[in-house]
């Protein structure tokens, strides 16, 4: 698979991602990758898991994320 972002640039890139939120294929340039912490039954009386995991988004997510 080959990065969406690329693409419209005319070049053919292999995706390394997909994005969380829109589903486009990504590769290392253009994809957008923050810690996250999951919610949900850790452990008895625990909600919060210790260790984050990731969320990767694309430049369009991203920029449309920051602004709201």
């Amino acid at each position: 698979m080959n990065c969406y972002e690329c693409n419209q640039l005319d070049r053919a890139t292999d995706a390394v991602a997909v994005c969380h939120v829109c589903g486009a294929a990504v590769c290392p340039e253009h994809v957008h990758s923050e810690p996250v912490q999951m919610r949900g039954p850790a452990q008895p009386g625990k909600v919060i898991h210790s260790r984050p995991a990731r969320r990767m988004t694309c430049p369009v997510c991203r920029t449309a994320e920051k602004a709201t």
